[in-house]
């Protein structure tokens, strides 16, 4: 298949440059509503800084370690979900740690492969290989397992009915096809993952980059097509998640004349809001609401 390594090349462009995209999108972006729940995982004791006497006055101290362990529990292992719908957690958990396992599994062939590149610890390129081996099978297993258990719940749960929309069910079918002929490719053609990997090099140095295995080349365009997908869809939660918990619910900068705080909530105060509710109304300026109160 001759057209495989330019569906590969596209894929990562597409994926890059749409990831980028909308990083630059969401900064340009109007200052998000605070939220100001507390506790803030980069405040050292449990509640605000507006608690003290003259907080103003007073140098501010965050630990962002703190901050860090918090992100890497709830991205890892889904808490939230857990403590607060355990049976959806079940399926959930497998299913995004599996994700993560095979973005793991990418990272070590792609590692062995710049290893052979160079010429340099080829055993080391061996070692990971064999460690890709295991990552991967054991990432696709448990994303399949996920894909099932989150079509079942999706399918069968009164309470996620109105929140599952077509494109929901077509998302994880789509992952479970990935995944699935990723299990096909390694049991029937390729059971360290060598040619995988050999192709991974052969992009990466512009050589004529092909596989004669059937299942693999349509495991590398099934997936190659779901990274083009990805950046256009809501699962680019995966690293937009960061920006919702640095920039929204841990953002806690005081509002002090001058600053640049000042500035962003000034701009906000200019936008015409076009929604209504009983409360808002439709062509005013948010700064007539929020000088007006409810009328």
């Amino acid at each position: 298949m001759t057209w495989l390594p330019y569906l590969s090349y596209i894929s990562v462009l597409v994926l890059v440059v749409g990831i980028f995209a909308k990083v630059i999108k969401y900064l340009r972006m109007p200052i998000h509503l605070r939220w100001e729940l507390y506790p803030i995982p980069h405040e050292k004791k449990d509640g605000s800084y507006f608690e003290e006497v003259d907080w103003w006055k007073k140098p501010r101290k965050k630990h962002y370690l703190n901050q860090i362990i918090f992100m890497a529990q709830e991205i890892l292992f889904i808490r939230a979900l857990y403590h607060h719908n355990r049976k959806m957690w079940y399926a959930s958990f497998p299913f995004h740690f599996g994700l993560y396992l095979v973005i793991g599994w990418l990272a070590l062939l792609v590692g062995g492969a710049l290893l052979k590149i160079f010429w340099v610890a080829s055993g080391l390129a061996e070692t990971l290989l064999a460690v890709a081996v295991v990552v991967g099978v054991t990432g696709m297993i448990l994303g399949i397992i996920g894909c099932v258990g989150l079509l079942i719940i999706r399918a069968t749960s009164s309470d996620l009915h109105g929140y599952t929309a077509p494109v929901d069910y077509f998302n994880i079918l789509f992952i479970f096809a990935v995944l699935g002929s990723g299990i096909i490719a390694w049991v029937s053609a390729d059971p360290r993952f060598s040619i995988v990997q050999e192709y991974i090099r052969r992009l990466i140095t512009f050589s004529a980059a092909t596989t004669t295995s059937k299942t693999i080349a349509w495991h590398i365009a099934l997936f190659s097509l779901f990274l083009i997908y990805l950046p256009f869809t809501h699962m680019t939660h995966f690293f937009m998640k960061y920006f919702m918990w640095d920039k929204v619910r841990f953002e806690d900068e005081p509002n002090f004349r001058g600053s640049d705080m000042e500035g962003k909530i000034a701009k906000a105060l200019t936008y015409t809001q076009n929604w209504s509710a009983p409360h808002i109304q439709t062509g005013k300026k948010w700064s007539e609401t929020a000088s007006k109160g409810v009328e």
